[in-house]
This record gives structure tokens, sequence and C-alpha cells, in this order.
């Protein structure tokens, strides 16, 4: 009995000893396979954690793209500067124990161990000095921080305690603001570089060069449209850090450096630009006009030589009226009303909105049936006020109170006369005039490089009634775009050429090296050299015989004015007109296409575009062309009348802006100082320089850095 006892326990055993072993093995396989799970599936998503547990990861802005004219000036650059921010994370934690002495007087055992960990891990007494340690509360770091920042105390507050990991509390502060907070020592505060984009011409050029939000993003103009390589790469820096947010001296650190981005260079040139905004300006102050709006471009190229248009706005605070009458305008608007004033204020005008051209849009009209052969130089009009070939339509030539009679077609366009023009549109017929709308690309957008671009409004043949043909034929029932129009002139005065108007022609790095070059696109053949010399031959007796406002002797300028009534809601506004005037120079070699137009000028001061945008057509394709170096060529005539009106140009070099001006004023000259200057402001240079022998009246720019 007591040996089959013992077997029985021996078994027993064995069975509890495989019953053990068995759970043993089963418990091992499990921690095996979940040792594998976590290290093979999901040890990344751990190692991620954990690094984000004790490591700080901060973004390195790239500096952004330097915006060029065509000459190289700079025309927005991204500055360093400091911001401020925040891991809440550390703000909110308590006061560090391992440096709280009343904690360690208390007898806190963390507090002990922690401060001879730190007397263990540092054997460099000025590593663990170096370390910022939190003595003070959320409370106190926020009212520190509004009073140095002039922020609010409860939004710091507020933004210094949030559930986000990382925070920016605020950009671009000054060097003396960021010194104080960095003497202040605060926990979970940090002042990083950053950089800023500044525009140092102020309101110069806005509606070409756009703006850009806090972040660094472009919003409008070529900001916008050439973001992706104005940005750059943004770099970063991982450092690690303690339990309390501080960083390990002998701890992973890694920069990764940021790369800028690309410089872009416009077709702009700088000094043509200042003449066209001066010009603008000028014109809007002289007739009272809502906007005056100014396109400069070279015919050849198509390259844009100059975009203005006042009132608008300066880029580096573009949600502040530059015309403190429009400021205080806004200061009534709710919040709705004042989001879409910004909007309308940032809209670019040039590309943005349509009008109808009234008579410049002849030019085309004369173009398109000289090519045709639907009329020659040598056709004849007659004018009897109205256009009779459209039964029950009353329609009038401008001057029906004295009809012009029989003319050529030269003039024709000299007198706008709209009788004449309804027969050359009826003459070409409404399928032929639809296919050199299209070919001079009115329906359809130009190709330039800015957002927002608008098509033009044109009918189509089925839709097109003889009275349609007939208005749109001298520029009425048509809307375009002012880059459309210019456009469509610059392929009439560069031998038939339509060009894709270009605003950016190259991409540069840092060093200056072209990355990227934009060429110059010919959109398609609208008409023929020969064509396009008679064009530019009617434009030269239109401008000097025509719009006699126009005319610069030895300047050659062609061109074609316009009045047109202005449309309000679908309708005719009493009253209201957009005075404009298009013109090329040198009609023997074109150089420059010219666009003026004013909306809304003042009607007991004078409204015509002949009188309102003529006169600043002709002055500013005169001073493009001086600037060019171009030399006037006059008739026996001209050249004894301009003999009578030179002025030599006295040397400016070295005075202050009222000196020169007061000095230019006396001898009959002008300046291009329209804006407010310091007048004691030194003149750095000058063109035309000094000794040149110019026209009274002429204007002298002052460059002043």
């Amino acid at each position: 009995m007591k040996k089959r006892s013992k077997i029985t326990t021996n078994l027993q055993n064995k069975k509890r000893m495989l019953f053990f072993l068995a759970c043993f093995f089963l418990v091992t396989i499990a921690l095996v396979v979940r040792l594998g799970y976590i290290q093979l599936i999901k040890g990344e998503e751990y190692r991620k954690q954990a690094m984000e547990n004790w490591s700080r990861d901060i973004t390195i802005n790239a500096k952004r793209g330097t915006i060029y004219d065509a000459k190289g000036k700079r025309l927005a650059v991204s500055i360093n500067s400091n911001s401020v921010t925040c891991f809440p994370a550390d703000v909110k934690k308590s006061v560090n124990p391992a440096v709280d002495s009343n904690d360690e007087e208390e007898g806190g055992f963390l507090a002990l161990v922690l401060k001879k960990l730190n007397k263990t891990m540092f054997t460099d007494e000025t590593a663990a000095e170096s370390i910022p340690v939190n003595t003070k509360t959320p409370e106190e770091i926020a009212e520190i921080l509004a009073e140095i920042l002039e922020m609010d105390y409860e939004e710091v507050l507020t933004k210094i305690t949030s559930n986000t990991n990382y925070i920016v509390l605020k950009r671009w502060v000054s060097d003396e603001q960021a010194q104080r907070i960095r003497e202040a020592e605060l926990s979970g505060i940090n002042i990083i570089e950053d950089n800023k984009r500044v525009y140092p011409y102020g309101n110069f050029l806005p509606y070409v060069l756009g703006f850009t939000n806090v972040d660094q993003d472009g919003l409008y103009g070529v900001e916008a449209t050439f973001n992706d390589y104005l940005t750059g790469v943004p770099g970063r820096t991982v450092v690690n850090t303690d339990a309390y947010g501080r960083e390990l001296p002998f701890g992973y650190n890694e920069y990764y450096e940021s790369k800028d981005g690309l410089g872009v260079v416009l077709t702009i040139d700088e000094v043509i630009q200042h003449y066209a905004e001066t010009a603008a300006q000028k014109v809007l102050t002289d007739f009272n006009g809502k906007r005056a709006t100014i396109i400069v471009m070279e015919p050849s190229t198509g390259d844009v030589l100059a975009m203005a248009s006042k009132p608008d706005y300066d880029p580096n605070e573009p949600r502040v009226p530059v015309d403190e009458n429009i400021k205080e305008e806004w200061s009534s608007l709710s919040d709705e009303e004042l989001r879409n004033a910004w909007y309308d204020m940032w809209r670019n005008p040039t590309v943005n909105d349509i009008y109808e051209p009234g008579s410049t849009f002849k030019l085309v009209t004369v173009a398109a049936a000289l090519e045709e052969n639907t009329a020659t130089m040598d056709s004849t009009y007659f004018c009897d006020g109205f256009v009779r070939q459209i039964p029950n339509e009353n329609i009038k030539c401008w001057r029906y109170y004295r009809p012009h009679g029989e003319q050529t077609l030269s003039e024709a366009l000299q007198h706008s006369c709209n009788d004449a023009l309804a027969q050359i549109g009826l003459d070409i017929g409404k399928d032929l005039f639809y296919k050199y709308l299209r070919a001079f690309g009115f329906e359809e957008q130009s190709g330039i490089m800015l957002n927002g671009e608008a098509l033009g409004l044109v009918k189509k043949p089925q839709n097109m009634k003889d009275v349609d043909l007939v208005t749109q034929a001298f520029g009425q029932g048509i809307a375009i775009t002012p880059i459309q129009l210019t456009g469509a002139v610059a392929a009439i005065a560069n031998g038939g050429n339509l060009m894709e108007p270009r605003i950016v022609k190259q991409l540069i790095d840092e060093d200056g090296n072209i990355i990227k070059n934009f060429d110059t696109t010919v959109r398609r053949k609208v008409i023929s050299e020969e064509t396009s010399k008679l064009m530019l031959q009617l434009m030269k007796d239109s401008a000097e015989a025509g719009t006699k406002q126009a005319y610069r002797p030895g300047y050659r300028i062609g061109g074609k004015s316009g009045t047109a009534q202005k449309v309000i809601d679908g309708r005719y506004a009493d009253g209201k007109f957009i005075s404009s005037f298009i013109g090329v120079a040198p009609v023997d070699d074109p150089k420059a296409v010219v666009l003026v137009m004013v909306d809304e000028p003042d009607r007991s001061i004078g409204y015509y575009g002949s009188i309102v945008a003529g006169p600043v057509a002709a002055d500013l394709l005169e001073n493009i062309l001086k600037y060019y170096d171009i030399e006037p060529v006059y008739t026996e005539e001209e050249l004894n009348h301009v003999e009578q009106q030179m002025v030599t140009v006295p040397p400016l070099l070295g005075l202050t802006i009222a000196e020169a001006t007061d000095l230019l004023i006396k001898v009959g000259l002008e300046s291009n100082i329209t804006i407010e200057v310091d007048e004691d402001k030194i003149v750095r240079s000058q063109f035309p320089k000094a000794g040149e022998e110019v026209l009274r009246k002429s204007m002298v720019t002052l460059i002043l850095n």
C-alpha cells in the first residue's frame, strides 16, 4: 500500500510539474509574441510617442525669396526677426521640485531624490545652472509677457495654458522685447529666429507684388502666383529634454537647416513704374477721379514694364488704407462690410475688372477692316450725325449736332466718328468681326501670371444683331480688361503678333544663378506687318491731329482716346464716364504701349479722354523714351519751336529734397517726388543727368537711396 501511495504521489508531482512547465511555456510564448508585437509591429509608433515625450521639435522658417525689378532692385525682402513661442505643457507644470527649498524643508522625498539626481547627472556645475527652471506660476508668466509684448493679459494666459503642444505667442517682436523675455527666464517661453516680409517702398507696385499672411504664405499678386517658388523649405531643431522640459546637455540634438526660397525677377522697371505711379496719382488728383489706372507694356515682348492703380494700399499693412479719407470712411463699417472693403481694395483693376473701352477700341475695328481689305487708306465715309444703317435704332455720332461730313479713314479715326465706325463694322460682318475679337484675345484670359484674371464679354455671331455689331465696332456693348486692350494694341504695334503678357522673367537662387527662365510667348499672328505699319501711321495722325493734347514734338507718339459712359448694374450711368487713352511711341520703332484710364473724372473739370488721359499718356511716353536715351526727331518747324523751350538740367546730387525741388521749379522743370518724404533726405542720383538739355516742364527723377 505504501509503495502504491508513493507511486501515486510521484505521478501527481509529475503532473503538477508538467502543468507548471506548460503554463510557463505558454506564458513565455505569450511574452515572446507580445514582445515581437511591440518591437516589430508597434515599435515605430511607440518610438515616435517616446520621442515626443522626451524631445522638443521646433520649426525654423525658411527665408522667403526676394522679389526684384528687371534691373535688380529689391521690391520685396525677408528680414531676420524674433518671434515668441510657447510650450504650454511646460508653463502649466508645478514649480520645479528639484530646486524648491520649501519642499525639501518639508521632507519631500521626491524633491530630495531629484536634487540628488541633478547633482549626479551634471558634473559640470555651470551646465546644471544654465538649465532654465520654472519658478513662476502661469499667471505670473502671463503678467510679465503681457507687459513686455503689450498684449492683453487674459489673451496671453489663455494661450500659454492651452492644450496645444506648441504655439506662436507673437511674431516679429523687437530686439528689446526679445532681450527682456530672455532675461526673465520664463519656463516654456522661447525666442526663435523668424523672418518677416517687408516691402521697402511701401505702397509701390502693390497690385503686382501682392502680400503675405502671418505664416508667410502669398495671398495676392506675384506673392501668391509664385508662392511655391518663393516659400522655400523650413528647417527643424530637435532636442532631448527631461521630465520638466529642460534641454539635456548630453542628449540628442539635431538641427536641420532651412532652405531659402528662390528669388523672382519681374519684368517691371522700377523707374518706369515710378513714372506711372506719379502720373496716376497726379491725374487722379487733378480730375478728382474715383480711380486712375496705368499699364506700360513693351510691344515686341509683351513684358509689363509698369502697372499702377491709385488709390492703392501698402503691402506692409494691407488692411490699412493709404488714403486718409478712405480710412475715415472705413471707421464706421461693420466687420462684414470691412472685409468686403478689403477685398475690393486688393483687387487688381488691370486684370480683375472689365469695362467698356469706348473709342480706344476703334483701333481694333479698323485693324480688322484693313487686314480683311474691307477698308483701305483711300476709303471715305459720310457722317450726318446719325447711324441710319440700323432701322428703328436711335444711334448718334458723338458730334451729331455738327456732323463730320465726308471724311477719309484717317480723318474718321481722328474725329472718332461713330457713324463711320458703324459702317466699317457692318462692312466687316458679324462672323469676321467675331473672328478678330477672338484673335485679339478678348474672349480669353491673357495668360498674365497674376491671380483672378477676368474674361472679356463679347457676343457670338449667332447672338449678335446688327445693332450689336455696330455698337461693338465703336467700343460699346463689349466688356474687356485693361490688360487685354493693352495686349491687343501691342499686337497692332509690333507687326501683328499677339504676345502673352509677361510679368516674371526669371527665377534665381541666393547667389544670383538663373534657375528658370520664362521666355516670351507669341500666342498667335493676328494681322500682317503691312497692316501694322498702316495702323501706326493712322495712330500717329490721330494723336497729332485728333487728340492734340497727346502730341509731343519729336517723339512720334501715336494713339487713340476714348470716353465711355460707365455701366453700373447693367445700365449706363448718367454723367459717369471712364476716360482713357492708349498710345505707342515712337511709331517708327515702337518701344512702349501705354494705357491710361481714369474712372469717373469730375465732369466740371473735364471728362473727355483726349483732355483727361491723353496728356498723361503722352508725358509718360516722352519720359520713357528719354529714359531709354531715344533721341527726338524734329521737323524743321518743331526744331525752331523746341530750341526756344530747352532748359539745362541743374546738378542736384548732395542737395536735400527741399533744395532740389526749389531749384527745379526755378529753372522750369518738375520732380518725380509726389509722396510725403522728409525734406532733409539727400539726392543720391538724378535722371536726366546734370548738363543735359531737356524741354521746359520735363520731369527730373530724384533717387534717394
